[in-house]
């Protein structure tokens, strides 16, 4: 068994930045792909981005693409979300997921529906 615990979200002004980070726990949990979802008030979960267990590859949602940056370090079981030029349409609860299942390296995972574990969410806010 395992949990994922994010932290790092709250309230920014738009153009500003915020970091999230996804700590995993628990006895030989190692999650394989893992990604970062997001869900605005009155819509579906939504991803954002997604990275691999070699973490050579990444994937980013068309609307995140080229603000928002996945990262991990294995050594301490955490992903990272860093989010820059921030709008209000990014205002939504974050989600982190862990893909348990192994494929190969590079495998990454937009849906969410194949996640295993997720956390409780963190909120962002961004006024405008």
């Amino acid at each position: 068994q395992g949990r994922l615990d994010e932290s790092g979200g709250g309230l920014v002004q738009a153009g500003g930045s915020l970091r999230l980070s996804c700590a995993a726990s628990g006895r030989t949990f190692t999650p394989y792909a893992m990604g970062w979802f997001r869900q605005a008030p009155g819509k579906e979960r939504e991803f954002a981005a997604a990275i691999s267990y070699s973490e050579r590859r990444t994937e980013y949602a068309d609307s995140v693409k080229g603000r928002f940056t996945i990262s991990r370090d294995r050594a301490k079981n955490m992903v990272f979300l860093q989010m820059n030029s921030l709008k209000p349409e990014d205002t939504a609860v974050y989600y982190c997921a862990a893909d348990m299942d192994y494929y190969y390296s590079n495998y990454v995972n937009r849906d969410a529906r194949d996640y295993d574990y997720w956390g409780q969410g963190t909120q962002v806010t961004v006024s405008s």
